[in-house]
Order: C-alpha cells, then structure tokens, then sequence
C-alpha cells in the first residue's frame, strides 16, 4: 500500500491533472463554436468544419471521461480507499498507480475488464 508521502504525491498529480483537463474542456468547447461560427462557401468547407467538430467533440469527450476518473479517485484519496483495486480488493501496485494515477483496478483485474469489454463487441 502507498504511504501517506506517496498518496499526497499522486493527489498533486491528479489535482494538476484536473486542471490541465478543465482548461482542455472549455477551449474545445471555445474550439467548437469558433467552427460553428466559420463561414462556408461550399461543400468542402462544410465537410470539413464537421469534420473539425466531431474530432473536438471526440477529444472533449475523452476529456470529461478522464475528469470523471480523476474525481473518483480524488474522492478515494479522501476516504481512504484510494489504491485498492475496485474489483478484487487487493492494493493496486504503486508503479501502476503512478503510470495512471486513476486506476480503479489492478493489472490482472483490468486485463479480465478489458477482455470482457472485448467479448461484448
């Protein structure tokens, strides 16, 4: 189990991680609008501000995705439980938890999620 040091470390990490995060959010979103605002003269540029769109749109998903995690794991740190595997209840590694700093499971746990998420596509 982490120490005290190390969890306080990986809080920083997810504390400034949060921010990068919530300031990526709100420029795709400024990103967003600048593109709907665009003028389109024809096909082309059409295509290509929707394409634009969907990849910010993508992007700030993936965002907010993380952000979730990230505020997860910073309720954990609070109460506690922050570094247990949520799946088998064993201590999650600390060079995983550096590596993702969010990490809801263990290696193993996350390799049979990651294989059953596989099998429902």
């Amino acid at each position: 189990m982490p120490n005290t040091k190390q969890i306080n470390e990986l809080k920083v990490i997810l504390l400034d991680r949060k921010e990068k995060l919530l300031k990526n959010i709100l420029g795709t979103r400024e990103n967003i609008d600048l593109l709907k605002g665009q003028d389109v003269k024809d096909d082309l540029d059409y295509a290509e501000v929707v394409s634009d769109s969907f990849t910010e749109g993508m992007i700030a998903n993936h965002h907010v995705k993380e952000l979730e995690e990230i505020e997860l794991a910073l309720k954990k740190v609070e109460d506690r439980s922050y570094g247990i595997c949520d799946m088998c209840g064993v201590v999650i590694p600390l060079g995983r938890l550096k590596a993702k700093p969010y990490a809801k499971y263990c290696t193993e746990c996350r390799t049979a999620f990651e294989a059953e998420q596989a099998k429902g596509k």
